[in-house]
């Protein structure tokens, strides 16, 4: 028996698919096909998170930009470009040693990304019965389970 995927709660096989306690037999799947399901509110949440988040990270650089241009503006008349390139040579290495800080964002939405947003159903035909196997918000999880069942019934010993 090959195991193509498992996790808590779905095993893929050479013979079964298991997902939240329905077994379903590879020899008797007829058919495999993929649905998008109703948002739900934790999906929702998930991208109007991301939108904040972007929000949030692209202040930084606006309000730098303008703090520039006024700085710029500001010497013109007053002849000090010595204090401005001194100004400006701290907030560049100000910026740089927040670079780091930034990890933990970037990180949130990249795996936000990653997760989706939308609801994704895997479904199989079965002795004239449709059977939903799964239901997940996680885009990347459902792509792997959808993938392992693809190559186990396209491995199976009784061809379609």
């Amino acid at each position: 028996m090959t195991v193509y995927y498992r996790d808590d709660s779905v095993q893929v096989t050479s013979s079964s698919i298991w997902s939240n306690g329905t077994t379903v037999r590879i020899g008797d799947v007829t058919y495999v096909w993929h649905a998008r399901g109703r948002a739900t509110a934790r999906v929702r949440s998930r991208v109007v998170a991301r939108g904040a988040l972007v929000f949030l990270l692209s202040i930084p650089p606006l309000v730098a930009i303008v703090c520039v241009v006024s700085l710029l503006y500001a010497a013109q008349d007053r002849h000090r470009w010595g204090l401005v390139i001194a100004i400006l040579a701290i907030g560049a290495a100000a910026s740089l040693a927040m670079t780091p800080f930034l990890e933990v964002p970037l990180g949130w939405l990249d795996r936000s990304y990653s997760r989706g947003g939308g609801v994704h159903e895997l479904w199989v035909q079965a002795h004239g019965r449709e059977i939903m196997l799964l239901r997940t918000s996680d885009a990347q999880r459902f792509g792997q389970i959808y993938r392992a069942v693809q190559r186990s019934v396209e491995h199976r010993a009784d061809p379609l």
